[in-house]
């Protein structure tokens, strides 16, 4: 009996220590168990720039589909030839990379994590919930993190939670508070930080100002009234600055072994309309010497018609765009700008509404290197560039859409909402002469998360590229 013991013990210490030892060897020695908030945050900032810049959720798609770049070859993303596959690295790095490092942060410990990071994770967990409802409406949002298949939220609801979630990032901030490290944007500084705060909190606002003016009106209002301020220069623009390869622009990347892309007839023909001096910004001129003007490539094409427009004869987005420093803003005192004047022509708050909008089209040219004031007063003065308060939407929608150049998703956004410039589908589309409104749901989600997908589809409408979002009325 005895011997029956201690055979046992020493089985159940055998098998403690082979636990043990695959334990250890389960262990990534490169992991870190307990992340530091400093490194989540270079993390995400530097992420979610690539996610807005990059291909997949811009230059390939966004972009195409408000007609500031086109496709020269492989046409099939701007004929809207695409499906369910084509979308998901937005909603992919979106949820499982962006989402779930800043919940991190702020499932931290008051000592792992103060007050001023969580705060900026708030804010920059806002931002991505935002980009994933203008791109598909209803989304995952109140159990996102919490479930493995969690609800859809309305889009209504969505937005509406966060702007509570905002209100509540600006109280954690404070300028007196701890430092924060890890802070490649704005440096550590927690001022600039609440002036992105309010900002998003602005553009969130006018999102839903069409569907609920009241409320639209009252959250203007208080970020306009609040002490933090909104972006206020240029110098205080959102923006992540790449460095040298391989921590490059994503565009810049893609233009070092491809050639697809030219920036789009739409918005060439319209910037030499306008002799507007950003062109020579926005656009290089074709390689072909021959070609001594900006040629625009048309959207919508067939691979035949698209490459007979000539490689050499075409423009390739400016090389402002294309350097391995180009900055990726995503939040711009331009913005800021023609948000304050949209909010004075509504009514919601009192000002100058003209005088908003000049300041957002100079502060777009000056972001752009355009500081010559002559060459500025020149433009602003253009009959066609004047301030029309009969239809605010026609002039902030322009001007809104060539200051957004390079900004697909929200330049997406905003020409959905304000319904200007007027767009037309090309003419080998494939969506019977429509435009895409939003962006598919991810095919997996119909197999991972399928009956809270179907219960989103049959609120929201079918899954489909022309499907409306709430916020688009018109």
């Amino acid at each position: 009996m005895k011997k029956n013991i201690v055979a046992a013990f020493a089985l159940v210490f055998a098998l403690a220590s082979c636990n043990s030892q695959l334990d250890d060897i389960n262990t990534n020695p490169n992991a870190t168990e307990h992340p530091l908030p400093a490194y989540l945050l270079t993390g995400t900032l530097k992420q979610g720039a690539d996610l807005y810049w990059g291909a997949d959720n811009n230059f390939n798609s966004s972009l195409l589909f408000v007609q500031q770049w086109a496709k020269i070859q492989y046409t099939e993303p701007d004929r809207y030839d695409v499906s369910n596959t084509s979308f998901t690295t937005l909603w992919n790095t979106g949820y499982a990379t962006l989402i779930t490092d800043l919940n991190t942060i702020l499932n931290f410990t008051d000592e792992e994590a103060h007050s001023n990071y969580k705060g900026v994770a708030l804010a920059l967990r806002s931002w991505v919930f935002q980009l994933l409802t203008d791109a598909y409406g209803d989304i995952p949002y109140s159990e996102a993190g919490q479930k493995t298949t969690p609800k859809y939220d309305a889009q209504r609801d969505v937005y509406l939670g966060l702007l509570n979630d905002l209100k509540t990032a600006q109280s954690l901030l404070s300028t007196s508070g701890e430092k924060i490290e890890g802070d490649v944007v704005y440096d550590g500084s927690i001022a600039k930080w609440k002036k992105f705060v309010n900002s998003l909190r602005l553009r969130i606002a006018l999102r839903i100002a069409d569907r609920e003016s009241d409320l639209a009106k009252q959250e203007v209002t208080a970020v306009v009234a609040d002490a933090a301020g909104l972006i206020d220069s240029n110098a205080g623009n959102f923006q992540f600055v790449y460095t040298s390869s391989p921590q490059q622009n994503p565009a810049s990347a893609w233009f070092e072994t491809r050639d697809d892309f030219r920036v789009s007839k739409t918005l060439v023909d319209k910037l030499k309309a306008l002799s507007d001096p950003r062109l020579a910004v926005y656009a290089q001129l074709p390689t072909d010497e021959s070609v001594t003007t900006y040629v625009g490539a048309a959207n919508g094409l067939s691979n035949s018609e698209a490459n007979n427009q000539g490689f050499a004869k075409t423009s390739k987005p400016g090389t402002y765009f294309l350097t391995s420093e180009s900055p990726a803003v995503i939040l711009s005192y331009a913005e800021v700008q023609f948000s304050l004047a949209e909010a004075v022509a509504r009514g919601f708050i009192s000002g100058n509404a003209d005088t908003y909008y000049k300041e957002g089209i100079t502060a777009s040219l000056k972001q752009f290197g355009v500081t010559d004031a002559t060459v500025i007063e020149t433009y602003l003065l253009q009959p066609a560039v004047l301030y029309n308060a009969a239809n605010y939407k026609e002039s902030i929608g322009l001007q809104k859409w060539i200051a957004f150049y390079g900004q697909g998703l929200d330049a997406f956004a905003e020409w959905r909402r304000l319904d200007y410039p007027q767009l037309t589908a090309g003419v080998s589309t494939v969506l019977d002469g429509k435009m895409p409104s939003r962006f598919f749901y991810p095919g997996t989600e119909q197999s991972l998360n399928g009956i809270n997908y179907q219960l989103a589809v049959s609120s929201q409408g079918p899954d489909l590229l022309t499907t409306r979002l709430w916020f688009d009325v018109n």
